[in-house]
């Protein structure tokens, strides 16, 4: 029996207590906010309110799930309105035929079905039809005004304060719905981490098997497949961390190296990029042939020689448009990973987003070593043949 009554329960929270506290505070500023300038703006036509309580139901999905299909602009926005105009138009020709009861769950369902056609399903639309039905008769004789008015006000203020603070404390809203594996080499080719193990192609049977409407997109839910791929990865092998495989002796610039003193170091030690360093040896940047071939216009490769010894040639006055030191055609603000950061977090961005060349830091952000292709690969494959061998 106590077992039947556990099943009731949901589960433990994911969010933390911070993010927790910032959702309810969300929720405080954006209902505030709303109300009030919904009231400056409806005070002087003829709307029957200014707020309306599905707004309520709205703000939880828009500050606590700001990544959730139901919470983006459209959904709400759409939602909302197509909802109240399908409730309105239910009391306004069949109000006087049918019976409360049927008409509210005439409202309701024609709400649902509505919002699937238009692609902006919402659960507090449910909430709006039903007010529309049950509201009162100020409501049920405002009508279409109401909703167009009244509802329509409270969704884009709502959603416009959304906005504004879910990006202010680190929250991306409207959540972009982007490709989870995009290859940087703009081609047909799934990128190297999906060739194996679970394809997009898989996790779409699934859901179409599934059938059921998930509070989660496509994309964040492959990317919550991979990243639990990786963490039982380091379970299975072991973590190995970037301190253990990084290269240490390593030849660096700095922003005012000359452009041939450093292709010629990249010559010397054969190695395709330099790391930029500042006086305290932070990572500033990293230059590499193909900021040379770039910035130096090699495109035509009949006579790359003679453009590239015309690039790397001090141009011999003080105010020049020609690139002159490192610094000039570095990657600004490259991505690092930490000493203690596990080498499988590094296979996502040298596999699929085309890094070569990775610097490590440590806890001071202080440069002390490059992992390269090279370098994970060797370090993945003595893992296997351990595991092998064992």
């Amino acid at each position: 029996m106590r077992a039947f009554f556990q099943s009731w329960l949901p589960s433990a929270p994911t969010a933390n207590s911070r993010e927790q506290l910032r959702a309810a505070i969300g929720a405080l500023l954006g209902i505030m906010l709303t109300a009030l300038v919904s009231h400056l703006l409806l005070q002087h036509t003829h709307a029957s309110a200014f707020l309306v309580a599905p707004i309520g139901a709205s703000s939880v999905l828009l500050f606590a799930l700001p990544a959730s299909p139901l919470a983006q602009p459209w959904s709400v926005i759409g939602g909302n309105i197509i909802s109240g105009l399908v409730g309105a138009a239910c009391v306004r020709w069949l109000g006087a035929s049918l019976p409360l009861p049927l008409l509210a769950g005439l409202a309701c369902g024609g709400a649902i079905a509505a919002m699937f056609l238009a692609r902006c399903l919402h659960p507090p639309g449910g909430a709006v039809a039903l007010t529309t039905v049950i509201g009162g008769a100020a409501v049920q004789a405002a009508g279409f005004e109401f909703v167009l008015m009244t509802v329509l006000a409270d969704s884009v203020l709502l959603v416009l304060m959304a906005v504004t603070y879910n990006n202010l404390t680190g929250r991306s809203y409207p959540h972009a719905q982007q490709n989870a594996h995009p290859n940087p080499h703009a081609t047909g080719d799934a990128v190297p981490t999906v060739r194996l193990g679970f394809k997009p192609e898989d996790l779409d049977a699934v859901l179409l098997q599934h059938n059921q409407v998930l509070d989660i997109s496509r994309d964040d839910l492959a990317s919550l497949f991979m990243q639990t791929e990786q963490r039982a990865y380091q379970r299975r092998f072991g973590i190995i961390s970037c301190a253990d495989i990084m290269s240490r002796d390593i030849v660096s610039a700095e922003f005012g190296t000359g452009l041939a003193e450093a292709w010629q170091q990249m010559r010397e030690h054969r190695v395709a990029a330099l790391p930029v360093l500042n006086r305290a040896r932070r990572v500033i940047g990293i230059v590499t042939q193909t900021d040379f071939l770039e910035h130096g216009g090699l495109d035509d490769y009949g006579s790359i020689r003679q453009q590239l010894q015309r690039f790397l040639r001090k141009s011999g006055v003080t105010h020049t448009e020609k690139a002159e030191v490192v610094g000039q055609i570095m990657t600004q603000h490259p991505t690092t990973a930490r000493t203690d950061t596990p080498i499988v977090d590094l296979v996502p961005l040298m596999a699929d987003s085309g890094f070569h060349h990775i610097p490590i830091v440590d806890n001071e952000q202080r440069f002390v070593g490059i992992i390269t292709q090279s370098d994970l690969v060797a370090a993945l494959y003595e893992s296997r043949f351990a595991e092998a061998a064992a």
